[in-house]
């Protein structure tokens, strides 16, 4: 029981921090591990938390009117293919090499952040690029089937950079294309036996609790607060990519 509670809280803490900004598998991930399931497991397992949490802030995203669902729609399909790709392969590739490549990348958004903090608050009108759009939400996808963690980061500065959206609808569009891809993802992971389905409910309880309220937030406190804790989260990503 003690157990399940940990897993619980765990589900709280990483589904607030998945919706707000990305990296909250840094939570789920190490506590699942830390409780006897295997790395391949946990990262199997691990999906069917962020399933439920997607949807769930997905619903009030799209309940608050800030979900653009017909662009959302569009950047769901490169994701779910490159998710689909990367689940595939992630026994093939150095994951090491990967993550440390990754971390040095968060470094270099997290000065972006600070040095250009309009492009993170404010609506903008941009020219939506099509192709480009979809070489770059495939290739997000690809490393969300593949590692997850973080995924949310990528996606969050894509969507600002690429679309022109605030952080908050930001939120709203990414909550929609990870719940798409993670679909097939926890699919592929479940079929070659890499799920405990009993860790993964728990996980997704504690998760659907924590997505609502960081959605909430989002929703009242604005893009400025999101940005906070989106510099945070890439601050501690890189760290934990680079040096753990």
């Amino acid at each position: 029981m003690m157990n399940f509670f940990l897993l619980f809280l765990a589900g709280v803490a990483s589904g607030f921090i998945n919706v707000l900004a990305g990296g909250g598998s840094m939570i789920s991930l190490p506590a699942m591990t830390f409780l006897g399931l295997g790395l391949d497991i946990a990262n199997g397992t691990n999906r069917i938390s962020i399933l439920f949490q997607n949807l769930v802030a997905t619903v009030k995203f799209f309940k608050g009117n800030v979900l653009d669902l017909k662009r959302a729609l569009f950047l769901a399909i490169p994701s779910t293919i490159g998710a689909i790709m990367g689940s595939l392969t992630a026994v093939s590739v150095d994951k090491e090499m990967l993550q440390k490549t990754v971390g040095i990348i968060f470094l270099v958004l997290s000065v972006f952040i600070l040095w250009k903090p309009k492009l993170w608050v404010e609506q903008r009108k941009v020219k939506k690029r099509n192709l480009l759009s979809f070489i770059v939400f495939l290739g997000i996808g690809f490393y969300g089937g593949f590692l997850q963690a973080g995924v949310g980061i990528f996606l969050m500065t894509a969507l600002v950079l690429l679309e022109g959206y605030d952080l908050v609808r930001t939120n709203a569009v990414k909550v929609f294309v990870i719940f798409c891809f993670t679909i097939v993802s926890l699919t592929i992971f479940a079929v070659n036996g890499k799920v405990d389905y009993i860790a993964g409910l728990m996980l997704a309880a504690g998760s659907v609790v924590g997505a609502y309220l960081g959605a909430n937030a989002a929703l009242k406190k604005g893009a400025k607060f999101v940005r906070f804790i989106l510099f945070f989260m890439i601050i501690a990503s890189a760290l934990k990519y680079l040096f753990f």
